[in-house]
């Protein structure tokens, strides 16, 4: 045999070869093919791939019910666009009203592996999360011949019970309102018998209606031109409301029929939320009434359209807490297989009342205060305060105000009043209330010519003591001296004495203002409390309650709950106090930065509930020499009319030019035992003359 010259081996040389099992060279085609054979082999071991399990399609399908969107889910009974459609339908009420649809389970059955049950979880954020209303509902699942899984359509998917003509309803249960209560614990605000006087449109036309509504509307003595155009504006079959009355009120008491005799004309017995009259403390505490579009719209969802809601002063501030949580019940609405109408209730929160807001006020005092107000020449207002415990007691404003709270919110200048922190500020300075002053007939600052009040007696001028210049309230005399204190040294006095501290007062109020920037003109100004001073009657009675009281006061009005509610705006309530205002010009301030620069606004602190410690605080024995100051006031001063009436007292008279013609505030100021108080008289002669009379007709009236 020749290596490589092809011959193959004999017969007995092969099958020796075999025999002794001797492995022979193959060809490399040959080994593919083997190799394409044992790869074979293994792919025909592989398993088929396992068919879908429902879950995904259960999964789908609560994601589906939650956004309301269907099309991701196959259904059996109906196209997805169709359920889609079905369960806007069926949510009816609730569509805006949160909710979760979460997968509990999913089951097989036992005898049909194309069969399953998921279960699935409802919850609806109805009022929080107490208010949760949670259930559960079974979705039929289904394997078709393509081995995918369907859902059975039936409208038990929204609710286990729902049939094809139901749709869920939502009604709303307003809380028992909280009262407000004054000093004892005295209701000044709870439910009272009312009338409520309108006009009902679905028992006349509508031509009818607007000479109805005039009608009503004149003989309830209100606006009729309004209350017509209310009425043409409201739904065709609805109950319009001209007024509510307490039922002793002469304009409703023994005139139902007149009512009545009005086509559409109703009196309708209920309650309401109201004060003793219509007047009482009514700036202040506020009203309440049908919440307005605004307070529905920053309510957050909170309030909604036909709910009731304070609508001014506390009322409004403190509606959160007065207001308590409503109550809700959901319904399933349709007919039955009558036709006839059906409705279900599938849930029931009921409403938490709200809480009652209590205050110092005293009734006795509120209504004598509003008693000598109503007297009163023009627009005036009267703060009394006790200065044993800082306790409001009454905050009263004439009808001239027309329901705004100019006790607390007004803001003028506070004249000779003034002159107790210009006499703090001197005795400072080392005077004493012995020390002379120049009383003349008047003082020239910076070429701006001060005088004394018209009818200063002539007999005073010339050289006072510090304790006569004040009781007789010469001007001259304290602007003589403001080289003796500076405008910073007026402003930490008036801090001392309650004047110009920021705070949040947890009502409408207005504490005052004194600037520490002032020229020399300015200056002398304030030296007499005007210029660029400015304070309320509450400002003035918490510097004579200071000054009774001793040492630093913090005037108390609410015994704040722990929540409150904001006002439109952002702000916890629409007064003018100094905190107020300064938050409203920081936000001011935030809003332009954001305008300039496209960077987030600052945050901004709420100001604090009491008084900052003033950086010089009232010593008790300044208390001491003022309040001796105060009684030769009415000793020997300008209000020797409260000569056994007062202990002691401030009279104030700010000179204002009003369109070319000099006007005065008048202001009166006085203590007596524990208790201290200030009169406003926006245009009056004197303090004297106009608010002295009405401080003594409230000492008279009210003993404290």
């Amino acid at each position: 045999m020749v290596r490589g010259s092809g011959a193959r081996p004999s017969p007995l040389i092969r099958e020796r070869m075999s025999a002794m099992r001797v492995p022979f060279f193959r060809p490399a085609a040959a080994l593919a093919v083997g190799v394409l054979v044992v790869v074979g082999s293994l792919a025909a071991c592989t398993s088929a791939p396992e068919p879908p399990t429902p879950e995904p399609v259960a999964a789908a399908l609560a994601a589906g019910l939650t956004s309301g969107d269907l099309n991701a889910v196959v259904f059996d009974g109906a196209t997805p666009a169709a359920a889609t459609d079905s369960v806007r339908n069926a949510v009816g009420a609730l569509s805006s009203i949160t909710r979760t649809v979460t997968v509990e389970s999913v089951t097989r059955a036992a005898d049909d592996a194309n069969s399953a049950t998921a279960k699935l979880r409802w919850t609806w954020n109805l009022t929080g999360a107490d208010g949760a209303w949670a259930y559960s509902v079974d979705a039929k699942l289904a394997r078709a011949a393509d081995q995918s899984w369907h859902v059975a359509w039936s409208p038990t998917l929204v609710e286990p019970k729902l049939t094809a003509t139901e749709r869920l309803a939502l009604e709303r249960r307003q809380a028992a309102r909280g009262s407000i209560l004054g000093a004892n614990g005295e209701v000044l605000v709870g439910l009272k018998d009312v009338y409520r006087v309108g006009i009902d449109k679905g028992r006349i036309s509508a031509d009818q209606a607007q000479i109805s509504a005039t009608a009503l509307a004149t003989l309830m003595g209100t606006d009729a031109t309004a209350y017509a155009k209310t009425v043409a504006a409201s739904g065709p079959a609805q109950f319009v409301p001209a007024i509510t009355l307490r039922i002793d009120d002469p304009r409703i008491a023994g005139k139902t029929a007149a009512v009545q005799a009005i086509p559409g004309g109703a009196a309708m017995p209920g309650q309401a939320m109201l004060a003793p009259t219509a007047t009482f403390a009514r700036a202040l505490l506020g009203t309440v009434g049908p919440a307005t579009a605004e307070l529905v719209s920053k309510s957050g969802g909170r309030i909604v359209a036909g709910d009731t809601s304070g609508l001014s002063g506390l009322q409004l501030r403190y509606d959160l807490p007065l207001s308590g949580q409503p109550g809700v019940v959901v319904l399933a609405k349709g007919t039955d297989s009558g036709g006839a109408a059906s409705s279900r209730t599938l849930f029931t929160k009921a409403p938490v009342p709200g809480v009652s807001l209590t205050t110092t006020l005293d009734r006795t005092a509120q209504d004598a205060a509003e008693q000598v107000l109503t007297g009163a020449p023009g627009v005036a207002s009267l703060v009394a305060i006790r200065p044993s415990t800082g306790e409001i007691v009454a905050v009263a404003n004439s009808p001239a105000t027309n329901g705004q709270a100019v006790a607390t919110t007004g803001q003028a200048a506070p004249g000779s009043t003034f002159k107790i922190v210009t006499s703090l500020a001197l005795l400072r300075a080392g005077l004493t209330p012995e020390s002379p002053m120049s009383c003349t007939d008047t003082v020239t600052v910076d070429g701006r010519v001060f005088k004394n009040y018209d009818a200063y007696p002539a007999s005073k001028l010339g050289q006072l003591p510090l304790r006569l210049a004040l009781a007789n309230s010469c001007n001259t005399a304290f602007i003589s001296q403001r080289g003796t204190v500076s405008q910073d040294d007026l402003a930490d006095a008036a801090a001392a004495l309650g004047i110009g501290v920021a705070y949040d007062t947890g009502y409408s109020g207005f504490v005052g203002s004194i600037p520490r920037d002032a020229t020399q003109t300015e200056h002398g100004a304030s030296m007499i409390g005007q210029g660029r001073v400015t304070a309320s009657a509450l400002t003035m009675a918490i510097v004579m309650a200071t000054i009774v009281h001793g040492s630093t006061l913090l005037p108390r009005l609410v015994d704040r709950p722990a929540a409150t509610s904001p006002a439109p705006g952002g702000d916890a309530d629409q007064s003018g106090s100094a905190a107020e205002g300064a938050t409203a010009t920081a936000a001011a301030t935030a809003a332009a930065t954001v305008a300039a620069t496209d960077s987030p606004a600052p945050k901004i602190s709420p100001a604090p509930t009491a008084p900052p410690a003033p950086a010089k605080p009232l010593t008790p024995e300044e208390a001491q020499a003022l309040q001796g100051m105060l009684r030769g006031v009415v000793a020997e001063g300008s209000a020797k009319a409260l000569a056994g009436i007062a202990e002691g007292a401030k009279t104030g008279t700010a000179e204002f030019d009003a369109a070319g013609v000099t006007k005065a505030h008048a202001w009166m100021i006085a203590f007596r035992g524990d208790l201290a108080v200030a009169v406003y008289v926006a245009d009056g002669v004197s303090g004297s003359q106009t608010a002295g009379p009405l401080v003594s007709a409230f000492l008279q009236a009210y003993a404290g």
